[in-house]
């Protein structure tokens, strides 16, 4: 899971292999597989930040290698 922000500054976890997609609109605006958007505060680049060092954290690079 990673931590994101809400607009209003509530903090919160979401499970990152559910993105679909993200845009900038002009907040970034997560798209997720369930037809969800959830709006935040982090830019697209510290999404994907957070991502990438989650996916470290689980193992999940080597399985892609």
């Amino acid at each position: 899971m990673i931590k994101v922000t809400r607009l209003n500054g509530v903090e919160y976890y979401i499970n990152p292999h559910q993105i679909e997609y993200m845009e900038t609109k002009p907040d970034t605006t997560l798209l997720m597989l369930s037809g969800k958007s959830v709006v935040v505060r982090e830019k697209v680049e510290v999404v994907i930040q957070r991502i990438v060092e989650y996916r470290r954290l689980i193992g999940a690079f080597r399985n892609e290698e």
